[in-house]
């Protein structure tokens, strides 16, 4: 059972991978790259000013290292070639370049009275309350290490202070992984230190990579360009900061929960008044208002770029109509009084009128994104048109922090067709059409064979129409994975796509799209899957929706059986039964199980990541088995693995 592990969200440290075979920016890259930079009010530079503002101390060198010496956040990489005042290379889009600039931003900040952040030490932001007696930490960062490193930085500028609670805003784990870095799970328990997080929090924050989650890391590899150098043509953003640490990422359940808007706590001699807004950035969130400093957080329903309706790595839709709205009730809520809002991510914004046409921006963003879509998709259009016809009005598309650095209109436009009409699109063609290999033959050879399609590609190329380059090389690459010339002209098409990218994503999938129709499909680097915190938060019912994803019908037809599985520490018993080859669990028991067993949810959790191997665990004793062995050997011979490093860009 280990590779559940490989479930889990991960994170990845670029390999350093040698740039030789990058290529520099064409003449219609430069070209559109200006065009941008022309279209967009590049003078403003209150972005840098706010970002700037409250800056207490920073650190020379922010490089973190684990126990072992490794790495596991590096900001001087981007330091050697990222810089303020510098105009954006060729090969990256002078937006995106500005995102990042402003992202290099790092130190300890005032936002407010009593109210620190500390940028630059990962994806997200660590912020510290001053309590009466000590610190109320919001979103302890991915890593143990980073959340640790943060709180020496400012115990060192601003006094020794303990940490007497922890708020995790939402069940992303770039908003709770580090929490081991600043707190201990005994401190917790004993009621010294406590742990806020809205209702469902524990069950979204292990749940949402598991099903499906082998794809999802596959995907995040491209999502956040795992493998690419960390210089002008490879890595330079991830839209809501530089990249992610890869540290230990941990996990402590909450003691105390939010459950509704309104909910109000006062900890440490700080109010805190909470708005919950499940289904929207995250599918549990809560939002904090500090009414005797006048200070709003927004944990992530709030930042300054577009968000994702529907991430590159894979998720679940979010609703951009339900975002909209608590947004709406945000305003409704504290607009008049609110006179700084601070997040999870980028850096906070000061003055009431500013505030509230902020939020009044980002509102509409989604709104907009939701309506106009719906609009055209009930005037009969597709999800591809509508992202080809929609376009924002001039007040949000040029306004910084409404910008694509993360999501983009695009493809949350695809995202809200999706939500309501699902993949098919009405044509009668795309009802059962051809998978993508079987179709490649069949165009390739309409088309007049592959060396006459990369000749004319080669021309369009020369042109500069690299989305049409990259739509009819694909089918060459998957008719034949072999064609040298195919992968290279493709590879070409995608840098230069991803040179033009304004989003951080998606720079890094067509990058990294090219790195891997150059140098092939990887077979390792850099993972670290999931921690043992989130792998012992896992309840048994999760698991065993896991379980049921990896039932191979071949090898379960014509089998039917039941397995009773008593957790003696958690009092809880299963049965899990195999029939028409499906798994289903059920916690009535069966009155005469095939096979039976009696363990920990704990010896389940060494299981799981490793640390014992199932047949050792029964042959110590620590799972006690009964009934017909040869049942279970079965069911764990049904099994499938899967392989995380699939083919994406080739067949």
């Amino acid at each position: 059972m280990k590779s559940v592990t490989a479930l889990m969200i991960a994170t990845f440290v670029s390999t350093g991978v040698n740039a030789t075979d990058s290529k520099p920016a064409t003449q219609a890259t430069i070209e559109a790259n200006q065009a941008v930079k022309q279209s967009l009010p590049f003078s403003d530079t209150k972005d840098f000013d706010e970002a700037q503002r409250g800056l207490i101390a920073k650190q020379d060198t922010v490089t973190i290292k684990n126990d072992n010496g490794d790495v596991v956040w590096d900001l001087e990489q981007y330091k050697k070639y990222i810089a303020m005042g510098k105009d954006a290379p060729d090969s990256v889009n002078p937006s995106l370049w500005r995102n990042a600039q402003l992202n290099m931003i790092n130190g300890l900040f005032e936002v407010a009275d009593g109210i620190y952040q500390i940028r630059g030490y990962d994806l997200s932001n660590i912020t510290f309350i001053k309590g009466n007696t000590g610190w109320i930490v919001f979103d302890p960062l991915i890593s143990q290490e980073t959340a640790a490193a943060a709180l020496k930085f400012i115990n060192s500028e601003l006094g020794e202070r303990p940490v007497v609670a922890v708020v995790y805003s939402h069940s992303h784990i770039d908003h709770f992984g580090g929490v081991r870095g600043i707190v201990n799970e005994e401190d917790v328990k004993a009621g010294k230190v406590k742990i806020i997080a809205s209702h469902g929090f524990t069950e979204h924050a292990v749940s949402e990579n598991v099903i499906a989650g082998n794809a999802m890391g596959r995907r995040a590899v491209y999502m956040y360009g795992a493998l690419l150098p960390r210089n002008e043509f490879g890595g330079v953003n991830g839209g809501l900061g530089q990249t992610t640490s890869t540290g230990l990422a941990t996990l402590i359940k909450p003691t105390d929960y939010i459950e509704k808007t309104g909910d109000e706590l006062t900890i440490d001699g700080i109010r805190m008044v909470f708005q919950y807004t499940p289904g929207t950035e995250a599918p549990t969130e809560i939002n904090t208002w500090f009414p005797d400093k006048k200070a709003l957080w927004m944990a992530e329903n709030s930042t300054n770029t577009m968000h994702n309706i529907l991430t590159l790595r894979g998720a679940q839709v979010r609703d951009a109509l339900k975002w909209s709205s608590y947004l709406q009730e945000t305003i409704d809520m504290w607009g008049s009084d609110v006179q700084v809002k601070f997040q999870s991510h980028h850096w906070p914004k000061w003055g009431n009128e500013e505030i509230v046409d902020y939020f009044k921006t980002q509102r509409d963003m989604y709104k907009y994104t939701h309506d106009q879509s719906v609009r055209l998709m009930n005037q009969g259009y597709t999800g591809e048109e509508i992202s080809e016809i929609i376009k924002f009005p001039d007040e949000i598309e040029n306004t910084w922090s409404s910008r694509g650095y993360y999501g983009t209109l695009r493809h949350n436009s695809r995202a809200v067709y999706q939500r309501y009409m699902g993949w098919y699109n009405g044509n009668p063609s795309d009802l059962n059409n051809l998978p993508p290999t079987n179709a490649a033959v069949e165009y390739v050879e309409y088309m007049g064979g592959e060396k006459a399609i990369i000749e004319k590609a080669q021309k369009d190329f020369d042109a500069g129409k690299y989305r049409w380059v990259a739509e009819v090389l694909k089918h060459v690459v998957f008719a034949n994975p072999q064609s040298k010339k195919g992968k290279e002209l493709l590879a070409d098409a995608y840098e230069q796509l991803g040179y033009q990218a304004e989003s951080g994503p998606w720079r890094s999938v067509y990058l990294q799209g090219a790195y891997e129709l150059r140098n092939g499909t990887p077979s390792a680097g850099g993972t670290n899957t999931a921690s043992p915190d989130i792998i012992r938060n896992m309840p048994p019912e999760m698991l065993f929706d896991y379980l049921a994803v990896r039932i191979l019908p071949d090898k379960a037809a014509g089998k039917k059986f039941a397995i009773n599985l008593d957790f003696t520490d958690l009092d809880e018993k299963y049965t899990l039964y195999v029939e028409h080859s499906v798994l289903n669990h059920t916690r009535k028991q069966s009155g005469s199980p095939d096979v039976s067993l009696k363990l920990t949810k704990s010896v389940l959790d060494d299981v799981q990541l490793g640390n014992v191997t199932l047949e050792k665990a029964i042959a110590d004793g620590d799972i006690e088995l009964s009934g017909d062995k040869e049942v279970f050997k079965q069911f764990v011979g049904m099994l499938d693995t899967f392989n995380f490093w699939f083919n994406i860009v080739t067949p």
